[in-house]
């Protein structure tokens, strides 16, 4: 479980950053890696995901994914369970620190989830990146709210991943920041010159309406499904994992395209041959605080939007004519069929202005520089 040379390890006097969180870093690229690649730009990094029940010993398994980056995954025994289950992940966490001489550190969280089993260290500061309003999804544990209140009382800076969580987070600490999804502009915009046609796409006719992310309770299914009834000559395209909703009540019909989950580096491809992106979100409480990440990046690629009213999106994106907002089918449909008639010229000129300070670098950068404050005041505690 070394991590070979120091060459290898590539140590900076940066201190290094413990990242609990609870999506697995190899699912899908979003918001954490993004920040966590960055972060490691200058320090040590360890993503310490969710346990893995397995075996009969307790082991920790890592992966590099990424320069300086290490993924660290937990393996515990199944019969191992409640308070036992918290000590056991305490202790792989000690072994963890100790094995890789990790002594000044930052705890950055993304889960109130891993606080019972984190409580007892002493970083130099804590950061909760709250990315969603988690206790609002399908499944979420009962404990989490209570768990998320402990862990405000700890932390130095808390980051939002939208305006709507800034809302609704500022009032309960003092440090809390708003940072919306970021995009890196270049790699999308691969997607407005691409001439090679994924296989799973390229015999799909045209016009094309198409989604990329989780498929899950956030969608919303019946709009999916009346956009496909009333447009057949439309073929309507998912690409993504499907998850916390049982496949067969997903709408199937001959215009209807599920691909499946894809890497990141692959999504330009996809975005490239859409004549429309769209966001089906379902208008719930798993959706009524999302920023999602795929907005932007959807308008780096070129491509018009439609959404539906979500948020963080009609005030970011909507209000300025960025994206077309729609909530009813026919009115989804007459939003579709005004954003094929786009100029595409225009758009992307005003795409490029809007997105020029949204950068992944960028929103590091501002950060970076928060995370330098908020440990110099934690240290004059």
């Amino acid at each position: 479980m070394t991590l070979g040379s120091d060459d290898e390890q590539q140590r900076t006097s940066a201190p290094d950053i413990l990242c609990l969180t609870h999506l697995r870093w190899n699912w899908v690229f979003q918001r954490p890696q993004h920040l966590m690649t960055r972060a490691a730009q200058g320090r040590r990094v360890f993503v310490i995901e969710e346990p893995v029940r397995s075996g009969t010993e307790m082991a920790l398994e890592m992966t590099t994914p990424a320069a300086n980056v290490w993924v660290v995954v937990p393996r515990i025994p199944e019969h191992i369970e409640g308070e036992t289950l918290q000590e056991a992940q305490s202790t792989l966490i000690d072994l963890l620190l100790r094995q890789q001489d990790i002594s000044e550190y930052t705890l950055w969280y993304y889960t109130p989830m891993a606080f019972p089993f984190t409580r007892h260290l002493s970083p130099i500061s804590i950061v909760y990146d709250c990315m969603d309003q988690l206790s609002a999804f399908a499944g979420a544990p009962p404990e989490l709210n209570a768990l998320e209140a402990e862990l405000l009382t700890r932390c130095d800076l808390v980051l939002t991943g939208g305006h709507s969580l800034y809302e609704v987070k500022r009032d309960r600490h003092h440090n809390v920041h708003a940072f919306p999804s970021a995009v890196d502009v270049d790699h999308f915009a691969t997607a407005r010159t691409w001439l090679s046609e994924p296989e799973d796409q390229r015999g799909i006719p045209a016009p094309r309406i198409g989604y990329y992310g989780v498929i899950d309770e956030r969608l919303d299914l019946p709009l999916i499904a009346g956009l496909a009834r009333s447009r057949p000559d439309w073929h309507i395209i998912l690409v993504g994992p499907v998850i916390k909703v049982d496949p067969s009540v997903l709408p199937q019909a001959a215009n209807i395209h599920y691909l499946g989950p894809k890497r990141y580096e692959e999504l330009p491809t996809y975005v490239a041959g859409w004549d429309v992106a769209v966001m089906p979100f379902a208008r719930n409480e798993a959706t009524r605080f999302i920023s999602p990440t795929k907005t932007p990046e959807y308008l780096a690629a070129g491509k018009p939007v439609v959404s539906t009213s979500i948020h963080d999106v009609v005030r970011s994106y909507g209000e300025s004519g960025m994206v077309r907002i729609a909530d009813t089918v026919d009115a989804f449909v007459s939003a579709v069929e005004h954003s094929m008639r786009d100029d595409p010229a225009a758009r992307i000129m005003r795409i490029d202005e809007h997105l020029k300070d949204q950068s992944w670098d960028h929103t590091w950068s501002r950060i970076e520089a928060l995370m330098a404050e908020s440990t110099a005041r934690a240290a004059l505690r």
